[in-house]
């Protein structure tokens, strides 16, 4: 539940690009946050897992419960844009 709370602040850093995804229903993990998004390019679910053994986020996007895509490896202070780029722009 903690780490979902610092994911959402993350991503709430940016509330209007987070707004243009259509973000809702957040479900906290274990480890992360999934949430559903209606963007322009992506339309699913999105989880956000944190790897505590790189200390970085790994990012799936998800439709249909499959995994379409996924992001290894991004850092923080990328992990709006990397959303960004996969849903909307």
């Amino acid at each position: 539940m903690e780490m979902a709370m610092y994911i959402i602040r993350i991503l709430s850093s940016q509330l209007m690009i987070m707004w243009s995804w259509g973000f809702n229903s957040p479900i906290a993990l274990t480890n992360g946050l999934r949430f559903k998004v209606s963007g322009y390019k992506f339309k699913g679910s999105v989880e956000v897992i944190y790897n505590e053994g790189t200390d970085l986020f790994d990012i799936s996007f998800i439709k249909r419960n499959k995994i379409i895509d996924s992001v290894e490896g991004c850092y923080l202070d990328m992990l709006v844009n990397v959303i960004d780029r996969k849903v909307e722009r």
